[in-house]
């Protein structure tokens, strides 16, 4: 249960100056311990774990432990659900920092090393995309575009538009279209105008289904 607003507030001002002020601990422990307390502290009706996982991988960026947020704690907890909800219930009852600590740590890891293996693959896709497209006319363009899709692999042409500086619309949709016919992108909303295309291969690298 969320504590009164007057406690609530209190706390996150606490907990935003930690998270701003020195400290001597292990820069993971803290992260740790920050997820914790904000979930305990949960300031909001829905999607405090979202926001507290989300708030993990944001914290490893602005402490330059990552050069973006690619670290899904999310995929590990869900899968381990009780054991999350037991690990944050154990330091709310009874101050069992440790358990909560080596399950958060033993998640870092797992997820490090799936994030690694997704890198990997999406290297491997885009290889893949550049032996594919090498023989094309504007072979260089429509890499530029599989570049993007690896960062947005949901996006409209106008998105791709402003992603590759292209010249105009009609450049950016020539571009799409031939990703399209060569099964690098998927229109999914059957709509006649604003469609969004998909790049299903770029999932399946991230989900590990991928087999090129």
């Amino acid at each position: 249960m969320p504590p009164p607003v007057d406690a609530m507030l209190a706390g996150l001002d606490m907990l935003e100056r930690y998270v701003h002020g020195p400290d001597d601990l292990p820069v993971l422990v803290r992260v740790g311990l920050i997820h914790y307390q904000f979930e305990a502290i949960h300031p909001f009706l829905d999607g405090n774990g979202r926001i507290g996982r989300l708030l993990i991988a944001l914290l490893l960026v602005h402490w330059d432990l990552l050069p973006h947020p690619w670290l899904y704690l999310s995929g590990y907890f869900d899968a381990n659900r009780q054991a999350y909800y037991d690990g944050l219930l154990g330091v709310s009852a009874r101050g069992d920092w440790e358990a909560w600590l080596l399950l958060f740590l033993e998640a870092v890891a797992r997820q490090s090393d799936e994030a690694a293996a997704a890198l990997d693959r999406l290297e491997a896709l885009r290889k893949h995309y550049q032996a594919m497209l090498r023989d094309e006319r504007s072979a260089s363009r429509l890499m530029q575009v599989g570049d993007f899709l690896l960062g947005h692999p949901m996006a409209t042409v106008r998105q791709i538009e402003r992603g590759i500086e292209a010249r105009d619309f009609k450049v950016a949709q020539r571009y799409v279209e031939k990703l399209v016919e060569r099964g690098v992108l998927r229109e999914f909303t059957g709509r006649k105008r604003n469609r969004i295309y998909r790049a299903d291969q770029i999932f399946e690298a991230i989900e590990g289904r991928l087999e090129i």
